[in-house]
């Protein structure tokens, strides 16, 4: 009997020992629902997985969930790949993850919904954002892969739409786990060192592995981070990347960003000419005017005979001057009449006038005297007549009786 008893270490690694050499649980596809999902700070990812009835505790280690394309998150129905085994220390089996795929949408597919709102909660795409592109820039950097037809395609309808521009590559990986991080570094190149005026980034057509890196993070943020306006020109029209909606503009191909990117030189030549063509029809309108003004004043009578035109303004202009003195004059006229009115209205108030008809007014001490109260017998008073002033004095002071 003694002989069958266990530790609990040595039963948990029996479990465990029978459990890893079952063939069909050391590869297993489980299909629940994600919850209590939590990362933890040495990048191991812990969740359970669960179904109507029953659950399933997960561990992702952080190889694994390092390749992960999309962000898992409680609810979400997915499948897990992995093995189960028992962990010792706990005694509880728990599925060790390799791989999660969600159910529905593609992985891929769900990663780039959930970058796109990302980004798009945080401003990235926003039209104020966008910087105008350069009408005609000097020199055009192109982001792309060297060996791709796209960069070809690119340099041969620059060349020929705007040849004055010069064109500069920067060679970088368009696909693979390596690619976002060159294309990000070219774009803070380009800035860094003033490579261009505008950039233009992208490869052509592919599947969407093919042209994952340009919905990569790293490439959204280095475009929207940009100073140098940025054209987006990946895969064919249909093709949507995270790149389209932070770029400066978004061309359906690489070789429409090379027409986006530059003008057409034979388009500006016929621009000059027409406008050279207005310029010289306006020019012939102007000098048709300014010949028929001119013919005018030549035929006006002050140019054919300068001596009559001016004897007719002498007329003129003595009619002026009479007319001014003669309204003159009767302003003065009128004037006189209202100065002799007012004269005789004055003289009319003057106390001098009152004095010659026989009356005086009397002073003391310089005040006027209009009442007995205001001297007393003894007081010495000026009085005033018509034609000086009489130095007196008051006998006496008399009221008169109401």
């Amino acid at each position: 009997m003694d002989n069958n008893v266990l530790t609990v270490t040595e039963l948990n690694s029996r479990v465990k020992l029978l459990i890893d050499c079952d063939p069909v649980l050391s590869d297993v596809c489980v299909r629940g629902e994600l919850s209590n999902y939590k990362i933890y700070p040495s990048g191991h990812h812990y969740f359970t997985l669960k179904d109507a009835e029953s659950s399933l505790r997960c561990v992702m280690f952080k190889g694994s969930a390092s390749k992960l394309r999309f962000r898992p998150e409680n609810g979400m129905s997915v499948t897990a790949f992995g093995r189960v085994s028992v962990y010792p220390r706990d005694g509880a089996y728990q599925l060790y993850v390799s791989d999660i795929m969600p159910e529905g949408a593609g992985d891929l597919q769900v990663a780039f919904e959930q970058l796109k709102t990302k980004l798009e909660k945080e401003g990235l795409f926003d039209a104020a954002h966008k910087k105008p592109l350069p009408r005609f820039p000097g020199r055009i950097a192109v982001i792309t892969s060297p060996a791709g037809a796209a960069v070809h395609d690119m340099i041969r309808i620059l060349g020929r739409r705007w040849p004055m521009a010069e064109v500069a590559l920067l060679p970088v990986r368009v696909q693979g786990a390596e690619a976002p991080a060159e294309i990000a570094g070219a774009i803070r190149y380009a800035n860094r060192h003033a490579v261009g005026d505008v950039i233009i980034t992208g490869r052509g057509g592919g599947s969407v592995e093919d042209l994952w890196a340009f919905n990569d993070e790293r490439v959204a943020r280095a475009i929207y981070e940009s100073e140098l306006p940025v054209i987006s020109a990946v895969g064919h029209e249909p093709d949507i990347t995270i790149s389209d909606y932070v770029a400066d503009a978004r061309a359906s191909t690489p070789s429409n960003a090379a027409e986006i990117a530059v003008p057409d030189c034979a388009e500006i030549r016929e621009e000059l000419d027409n406008l050279e063509i207005r310029s010289q029809q306006t020019m012939r309108k102007k000098l048709d005017t300014l010949s028929a003004r001119l013919d005018d004043m030549k035929n006006r009578r002050i140019m054919r005979s300068p001596g009559a035109y001016l004897d007719v303004k002498r007329l003129e202009l003595d009619r002026a001057s009479a007319g001014l003195i003669s309204a003159g004059e009767r302003q003065n006229a009128a004037r006189r009449r209202e100065y002799v009115k007012l004269a005789a209205s004055l003289d009319a108030m003057s106390p001098l006038k009152v004095l010659s008809r026989g009356y005086a007014f009397a002073e003391t001490g310089g005040r006027v005297v209009k009442s007995t109260a205001d001297v007393k017998a003894g007081d010495a008073l000026d009085v005033t007549v018509s034609d000086g002033s009489l130095g007196c004095r008051v006998e006496a002071v008399r009221k008169r009786k109401a």
